[in-house]
This record gives structure tokens, sequence and C-alpha cells, in this order.
């Protein structure tokens, strides 16, 4: 009988996992938006989405991006522009 015992690094591997899923790369989020990396550099120059540069490269929270969806979503529907 084979007896498999799960140790703790192994949990932190897999809510490491979990948590890096929640960070996303300029091409990941693109295709979770779905529009063109071009437009997504564009709204990082302007500031326009919450992002951070580490290094060379641009990091978005799946978090904030939802949450900057949601308020993107609800200033629209204040100025009569809900498409």
């Amino acid at each position: 009988m084979l007896t498999v015992t799960l140790s703790t690094p192994l949990r932190a591997e897999a809510s490491l996992s979990e948590e890096t899923d929640d960070v996303l790369t300029i091409t990941e989020l693109a295709c979770y938006l779905k529009i063109p990396k071009s437009t997504l550099y564009k709204l990082v120059r302007e500031g326009s989405i919450p992002s951070q540069k580490i290094g060379r490269h641009w990091r978005f929270r799946k978090i904030a991006i939802d949450r900057w969806l949601d308020e993107t979503r609800a200033n629209d529907r204040g100025s009569g522009g809900d498409r």
C-alpha cells in the first residue's frame, strides 16, 4: 500500500499559484478584456487603467481591473453612455 502525505510546502505552492492567477500580463489582460494590446498600451500610457510596471513589464491585478470596469461602467451610465 502506498501512502502519500501532503507537506506544507506543497500547500504553499498551491496557494502561491492561486495568487499569481490574480496578476495578469499585458497579453493576458488584452485577452480578458477582448481588446488589442495596442489599445491596452494606450490606456496604460494615459494612466486610465490600474497598472504597475515591474522592470520592463506591465502587470495588472485582476481585482483592480474588475473594479475599474465596474467604475467605468457606472460613470458611463451616469453620462448617458451605456453602450
